[in-house]
């Protein structure tokens, strides 16, 4: 019978656009036994390339990170069906930022004010695949199955702007000039927006949107 220190430590990447978070992360799991943390990353787009090359068995994703956000960088590490689960640490619990992370492909969704002790717990049970979701945003989700949100209600603040930027016939590339993030982020977007809009491309996108009054609110 193996004892607990012939168990392989559960490997970590570190994504927050804060030094600081990142520096207590890192010594926190570090400093406690069964922890290793193999990198950091300051954005989406560095958490893609970080998990690519260093494989860890969990990622901690922040969400609002300048240059690229949480939730892009998750969608786009599903899509690449990486081996790590991937646990959002935020402290953000609203709507527009949990049920997309979900969505998105997070294995569990903690806010930076939980004790050191449940993440521990946290940690350790994504690395074996289960759910952990904190208690605020596990009642959120329930509410938002049992009752759907119009579509225009669950679009998120960016997703207006992309959409926006989309009326006006502005360019992935612009968008993604003009909103400080990646084209990757900007597909994404459009992605998400196809899907709360029930709509297949730019064009549709854009018809639903003034049809449902989402555009041209503030017209006469």
């Amino acid at each position: 019978m193996s004892s607990p220190d012939d168990t392989p430590p559960i490997t970590l990447l570190v994504v927050d656009d804060h030094p600081v978070v990142r520096d207590g992360l890192r010594g926190m799991f570090d400093s406690a036994p069964g922890f290793t943390v193999l990198g950091e990353a300051a954005d989406g787009v560095e958490a893609v390339s970080r998990a690519l090359a260093l494989d860890p068995d969990v990622i901690l994703m922040d969400l609002r990170m300048p240059g690229g956000g949480g939730v892009a960088a998750i969608a786009e590490l599903t899509r690449r069906a990486t081996r790590a689960k991937i646990l959002v640490l935020t402290t953000y619990d609203t709507d527009t930022d949990t049920l997309p992370a979900i969505e998105a492909g997070a294995t569990g969704y903690l806010l930076k004010d939980a004790p050191r002790d449940d993440l521990f717990t946290a940690v350790r049970a994504c690395a074996e695949g289960r759910t952990v979701l904190s208690p605020a945003v596990a009642s959120r989700l329930v509410s938002a199955v049992r009752a759907p949100a119009p579509a225009d209600e669950r679009l998120s603040a960016r997703e207006r702007e992309v959409l926006a930027l989309v009326a006006k016939g502005t360019s992935n590339r612009e968008i993604a000039r003009a909103l400080f993030i990646s084209e990757a982020t900007v597909k994404t977007h459009l992605t998400h927006l196809y899907t709360k809009l029930g709509a297949k491309d730019r064009a549709a996108a854009v018809a639903v949107a003034y049809e449902r009054g989402i555009l041209g609110r503030t017209s006469p």
